[in-house]
């Protein structure tokens, strides 16, 4: 929790001195490629409004980031989530915004290249999540257990060195290389007392600690019983 929320006032103080830089002391170099432009195009951008409005883009992004931030401190579940998306849907849409102060010979182009980017993006984003938030299986066989899906992989059974059932799941302090929401957690990560651990989770417990071949993995089931069955399995 504190390392998103530090995560979250580090992009909003960055967005704030960025905005703040391109608004008000006129550091218009900050933006990207205005530095490269002739000075007939800086000079047109800049009657145009151009520059100052990234900057009020920046200094907006940041403040309705701020403004989202007390969520991180409430119940609501999809809080990094709504954040996130937030910033992401209000600066590329501003960007396609933006496009129409553009000098106008690079005003079509730049309002197709933003509007493309945004529709790559999302779809990108909109394909992890899907592919994220299917469900990891565990299945047992006599000699060894599978997990499916995405991280899955399979383990035997006689290299299993500890099974627990646990009510509540150890901190996760860090991200490595998974898939990690408010709701789930799937891939690399590193667990307090743990260190690097494989994660198939939902943030509903209980929760099943496998340790096999000297590594560390954490999964539970769609429901609680389901979670209780798996252990049974494996235990068995």
């Amino acid at each position: 929790m504190m390392l998103l929320i530090g995560i979250q006032l580090f992009i909003i103080a960055l967005f704030s001195v960025l905005g703040w830089a391109i608004r008000y002391k006129k550091v218009y170099e900050l933006i990207s490629g205005f530095a490269g432009r002739s000075e007939e195009e800086k000079a047109e951008l800049i009657r145009n409004g151009y520059p100052q409005k990234n900057g009020t883009l920046l200094l907006l992004t940041a403040t309705g980031m701020l403004l989202l931030l007390p969520l991180s401190f409430t119940s609501f579940t999809f809080t990094m989530e709504v954040q996130f998306g937030f910033m992401l849907i209000f600066l590329m849409g501003g960007m396609i915004y933006l496009s129409r102060y553009e000098v106008p010979r690079k005003r079509k182009r730049s309002y197709w290249i933003s509007s493309i980017l945004m529709i790559a993006v999302f779809a990108l984003i909109g394909g992890l999540t899907f592919i994220g938030y299917q469900k990891n299986e565990l299945i047992v066989s006599n000699d060894s257990f599978k997990i499916t899906g995405m991280y899955g992989d399979t383990w035997d059974k006689d290299k299993i060195e500890t099974v627990k059932l646990l009510d509540e799941m150890p901190e996760v302090t860090w991200k490595i290389n998974g898939f990690g929401l408010s709701t789930k957690a799937k891939g690399v990560f590193k667990v307090k007392d743990y260190g690097r651990s494989l994660l198939f989770i939902k943030k509903e417990s209980p929760y099943i600690y496998v340790k096999v071949e000297g590594q560390h993995l954490f999964i539970n089931g769609g429901s609680p019983e389901e979670t209780r069955l798996w252990y049974e399995e494996l235990t068995d």
